[in-house]
């Protein structure tokens, strides 16, 4: 009777653990594990399309992340998307006010992220500025379908 109450101890032992494991998996899976405990500032920019970009998607510098997306909303103004990037203060008054503000895919059909491309000007990004150069996601199906359109047209062309 001693030797089955061990090996149900183990058992239970391994349990916690796949169940540990399986958690530790879920936040980092969901981006939740690597929350900024710190200061944020916040700045805008305007996509066209945002493809699957969701909140709390990375920001990134040089393949550094300096943030998470905060807000993803539309506006109906100007037709386009709004994102509120949430920047972490120790890069205040050092992110370029020309900087470059794209939307990049993590490997082939990974999770989409902002990454910044920094410009040259003197003046710094601030609480509340907008990024003003931005480029939108890239559509997997609107490539495949202007190959597509671009190789029919070069077919009917030729006859």
């Amino acid at each position: 009777m001693n030797r089955k109450r061990q090996i149900e101890i183990w058992v239970g032992v391994f349990m916690a653990i796949g169940f540990a494991a399986l958690f530790l998996l879920a936040m980092k899976i969901s981006n939740l594990g690597t929350a900024y405990s710190g200061e944020l500032f916040h700045v805008t920019a305007r996509f066209d399309n945002i493809g699957g970009l969701k909140v709390k998607a990375p920001v990134t510098i040089a393949g550094v992340e300096v943030g998470r997306v905060q807000e993803i909303r539309y506006d109906p103004d100007d037709f386009r998307a709004v994102v509120v990037l949430g920047i972490q203060d120790q890069y205040l008054g050092k992110i370029p006010d020309d900087s470059f503000a794209k939307i990049l895919t993590a490997g082939l059909l990974g999770e989409q992220y902002i990454g910044i491309d920094p410009g040259g000007s003197e003046d710094t990004l601030k609480e509340g500025s907008e990024i003003g150069i931005t480029q939108s996601a890239l559509v997997l199906e609107e490539v495949i379908g202007q190959f597509i359109f671009g190789k029919s047209q070069e077919g009917a062309g030729t006859e």
